[in-house]
């Protein structure tokens, strides 16, 4: 239980500090990016980078989460179903302000991406774990 409270913490921070980085380097390397942040005047091209945005962070999330607790069932679909309440009253909020295909396609992916996200097997070093587990 504390393994999935605990994974479920890290997947949030996770998903938290991979967006900010994300969109800071949106902010440097997008022309005008920034002045169409605060105006949510996105053209097409950075409506499609936001939403890849959101769908990487949610399966970088759900990999976190998957990696602490691999057992849990629960712990990415609460992740992912936190995400998902935080930014819905945002999209309905806005809905207006975009098209109805970019509202849908970001509440629509992220809780599958962070299932899909810790569905993915952990990197494991093969030569690190030969020689940790050798028999001494």
């Amino acid at each position: 239980m504390k393994r999935s409270i605990l994974a479920c913490l890290a997947g949030l921070l996770t998903w938290v500090v991979v967006v900010t980085v994300i969109n800071r380097l949106f902010r440097l390397s997008l022309p005008n990016y920034t002045a169409a942040e605060h105006t949510l005047q996105f053209t097409l091209g950075m409506k499609w980078a936001r939403l890849l945005m959101a769908i990487m962070t949610s399966l970088v999330a759900g990999a976190v989460t998957g990696w602490i607790s691999p057992s849990s069932r629960w712990a990415p679909l609460i992740v992912g179903s936190v995400v998902l309440a935080m930014f819905a009253p945002w999209h309905i909020a806005n809905w207006s302000k975009f098209p109805a295909w970019y509202h849908l396609t970001f509440l629509l992916t992220i809780i599958p991406a962070v299932l899909v996200g810790a569905l993915l097997p952990p990197r494991r070093n093969k030569d690190l774990n030969e020689v940790y587990s050798a028999p001494r």
